[in-house]
């Protein structure tokens, strides 16, 4: 495969590719099924074998009519009737051979990884790092790597180990049943994991130590994921209130700049959302990368004509915005 070519006409495709996706997925509510259909193309990577993992083979039917991945036909027909402007996109963003000219079907799954990132981002998630240059496949895996629901501990640390993954990445990854739904005719489950199914944040963590709740699933591999110490402790983590701790280490940031409060006020405060967050998409790069060595201009993302991803910039306004606002939010409330 010829190197990616990072210059500013491949920026400029990023950033079309970006945009019309945050808009399409928004206004079709496919976060959730696109999610799925990248974890279920990334997820049977065998790191012993070095086969499966994300090289689109779930577009072949041998792989996409396998029980674990009932559904996915819907989301493969999908990617297939995007509109002729975002197939170019998608090929400019995901697989970039030298410069993007050609529209296939590798394209596609692997814009079906990037609109992963993309629903992630667009439901409330955390910004996701995504390297194009991944080998397509029409090789697809034997049936039975992906998790199965109705099993515990011991078998997520089989599915997961085999994939070259760790106990945080299981958990961090299940947190990605905050968006959507199971549906019996495809899994024998019913039911959303969360009240909120469209928004991306930490109430799945919350909603699995809170037990039983009317209308809201939990699957054997769900609580397994509390039966285990180490599983647990995880769990705990990214359940902790997200809004609270976030305004509490905003306000001791800008304590610390001004030198304007009391020692004992600049303690260190733990982010817990951005715990979550961090962890969950070094996760999720992880296992989109599952199997993929990214090239050096890839994976460093080496730009030509002096052009700089603004995307960064971006992410820094929004975080001083809400430095700002709640800073003065706090103020307020003391000088009442």
């Amino acid at each position: 495969m010829a190197k990616v070519i990072v210059d500013s006409e491949y920026l400029k495709e990023i950033d079309k590719a970006r945009r019309e996706l945050r808009a399409l997925i928004s206004n079709k509510n496919c976060a959730p099924i696109m999610l799925r259909l990248a974890w279920h193309d990334a997820g049977t990577y065998d790191v012993n074998t070095k086969t499966g993992g994300p090289n689109g083979s779930i577009r072949n039917e041998e792989e996409y009519t396998h029980g674990a991945n009932s559904g996915l036909k819907i989301a493969l027909d999908f990617c297939g009737n995007l509109p002729n402007a975002l197939k170019v996109s998608l090929a400019g963003c995901c697989i970039m051979q030298g410069k993007y000219k050609t529209f296939t079907w590798p394209s596609i799954l692997h814009g079906a990884a990037c609109q992963s990132v993309v629903a992630v981002e667009v439901t409330g998630g955390p910004a996701i790092n995504f390297t194009p240059g991944r080998k397509d496949s029409k090789i697809s895996p034997r049936e039975g790597r992906l998790p199965d629901a109705k099993k515990g501990v011991p078998h997520l640390r089989e599915v997961f180990y085999r994939m070259g993954l760790s106990d945080k990445d299981i958990v961090a990854l299940s947190g990605g049943h905050t968006l959507g739904r199971a549906h019996p005719e495809r899994s024998g489950f019913d039911g959303p994991w969360t009240a909120e199914p469209l928004k991306f944040d930490n109430s799945y963590f919350q909603e699995l130590l809170k037990g039983e709740s009317e209308g809201l699933l939990k699957l054997p591999t769900d609580v397994a994921l509390l039966d285990d110490p180490e599983f647990r402790r995880y769990v705990e983590l990214y359940a902790k209130d997200q809004s609270t701790t976030c305004v509490k280490a905003w306000l001791v940031f800008i304590a610390d700049l001004e030198n304007s409060f009391k020692t004992d006020q600049t303690e260190a405060v733990t982010l817990d959302e951005d715990a979550f967050y961090k962890d969950y998409a070094e996760s999720h790069k992880k296992l989109s990368e599952l199997g993929f060595t990214p090239t050096p201009t890839g994976a460093k993302a080496i730009v030509k004509d002096g052009t700089i991803l603004a995307q960064g910039a971006v992410g820094v306004a929004v975080a001083a915005a809400v430095v700002i606002l709640s800073y003065l939010y706090e103020v307020r409330k003391k000088m009442k």
